[in-house]
């Protein structure tokens, strides 16, 4: 382990695990956590600086340009990543605990988050089953082709703190899998959980070299992404960072993935109870305090229904309660940091400068003197030009949006400058996934919600470059190869 100590309640990891060893960092720099519930300082982690960056890439670079691990066969890399899967399982519930400290999640909020890594590390265990690594192909009938997809090199992999062990999962296990090596750079928040993971990673044995994690803030994330030994970046977070990155890697015509925002729309149809409805809308809007890129936040009703929605979304929302993640009856803790209820509470005032309608919550709940805490809100009549309506707020802010059509509900839906995710909603199934399909979005649920985790995710637009999961998930990190065989 990363010489965890803990004293006066703070929990100190004073090492990096560079090249998948435990090794002291080049300065005492360290990574203060503070919790959203207490507001006080509960971990401190060891901050990589750029000479830390060096010898994690210099690792990593060493490992893929003459050790092993690219040269293994797919099913021999598999066995590893299976040491992975298990040793992430051994540390759930320990994970679960240090995500609600850290970024106050309650706790069934937590271990579903952790829990999202297990089937895509089972995923990458197989995918070498699934994905063609060689294939055969004919050409004028005289030669034949040999089409070789190798791994892309040496990656830096950057991850937000709303979902860290789920997030390194679905970026370390693919670009491992595909025979890459990888430095994984970590959000500020959300350390203590993503820091078992990296004890994971510790305790699968990679070869020397394969894995690096370094948590760090922003100066040491760009000297990584633009590091001369990086081949290929893979960001999940804003997109005013992604925008940054992606012009970095532009102007070195390094391959780059980006998951970025959203503002995803769910469409309810006319004919659909919305006690149906209800329960899936609310979770997927408020859930982990809105805090999600694929969060459901504008609601879109048709105009004779806009009344009826809000006292349901009224009485669900009352059913949420509000407080300590650590109590089992909690649905919503505070928001991650002082500064995201800050802006929160901007777009709450925005939304009444813009002439919209508050209808719940808008303010900070009563009886919660500590903590980051801010209420679940909605606001109607809303127009789809509003910025309440088109920017990412990333907090538990609802947008009711009325129709008069389906053509203008599927308009309003494809009228921002994201595209990540989406639903639909109706009693007739097969018109619904009709209407799926006019949407200009990465995923989008037919009479349900979810994040997908082994299958193709990624945004249209804004949201994005490229996609994760699954088979293409695997392909973004391999390099295509053509051999020309005479004879």
């Amino acid at each position: 382990m990363a010489s965890e100590t803990t004293q006066d309640s703070v929990t100190t990891f004073d090492r990096l695990l560079i090249g998948g060893e435990w090794v002291e960092p080049s300065s005492d720099a360290k990574i203060d956590v503070i919790s959203p519930l207490t507001e006080q300082v509960i971990a401190r982690v060891a901050a990589a600086q750029t000479p830390d960056v060096d010898a994690a890439v210099a690792a990593a670079r060493a490992a893929f340009d003459d050790g092993p691990w690219p040269r293994l066969s797919p099913a021999e890399r598999a066995r590893y990543l299976a040491r992975l899967r298990d040793e992430t399982e051994k540390r759930l519930e320990q994970m679960a605990a240090a995500f609600t400290a850290d970024v106050g999640a309650p706790a069934a909020i937590s271990l579903w988050g952790q829990q999202l890594a297990m089937p895509i590390l089972e995923d990458a265990v197989t995918i070498h089953e699934r994905v063609p690594f060689e294939e055969e192909r004919g050409w004028d009938g005289r030669r034949r082709t040999r089409v070789v997809r190798e791994p892309i090199g040496v990656v830096a992999a950057i991850i937000p703190w709303n979902g860290p062990v789920a997030g390194a999962a679905l970026k370390v296990a693919p670009a491992l899998a595909a025979g890459c090596t990888v430095v994984l750079k970590p959000a500020e928040e959300g350390l203590t959980s993503l820091m078992l993971f990296a004890d994971a990673l510790a305790a699968a044995d990679f070869p020397p070299g394969v894995i690096s994690v370094l948590p760090a803030g922003r100066e040491a994330a760009e000297y990584l992404v633009t590091h001369p030994g990086v081949d290929k970046v893979a960001f999940t977070g804003s997109t005013e960072t992604g925008r940054r990155i992606g012009a970095l890697c532009g102007e070195r015509v390094r391959p780059v993935t980006l998951e970025l925002g959203g503002k995803s729309a769910a469409i309810i149809a006319d004919d659909i109870p919305l006690e149906e409805v209800l329960p899936t809308l609310v979770a997927a809007g408020i859930g982990h305090n809105g805090q999600v890129c694929a969060a459901l936040t504008r609601i879109l009703v048709p105009r004779a229904r806009q009344e009826e929605l809000i006292e349901g979304l009224r009485g669900a929302i009352a059913q949420w309660k509000v407080g300590d993640p650590n109590d089992p009856q909690t649905m919503l803790g505070p928001v991650v940091a002082e500064r995201q209820r800050e802006r929160i509470e901007q777009y709450v005032a925005l939304g009444r400068e813009e002439g919209a309608r508050l209808v719940i919550g808008g303010g900070r709940p009563e009886g919660l003197d500590h903590g980051w805490f801010v209420e679940a809100t909605v606001f109607a009549d809303v127009d789809n030009s509003m910025r309440i309506a088109q920017e990412e707020v990333f907090g538990p802010f609802l947008v009711v949006i009325p129709f008069d059509d389906v053509d203008e509900a599927v308009a309003i839906a494809n009228d921002s400058p994201y595209g990540l995710s989406g639903a639909v909603f109706s009693s007739d199934p097969e018109a619904a996934e009709q209407i799926a399909r006019r949407i200009r979005t990465g995923q989008v649920g037919v009479n349900t919600w979810d994040i997908c985790s082994v299958q193709p995710f990624g945004g249209y637009k804004q949201s994005g470059l490229g996609r994760e999961g699954g088979p293409e998930g695997v392909l973004a990190y391999l390099e295509t190869k053509v051999l020309l065989l005479a004879g």
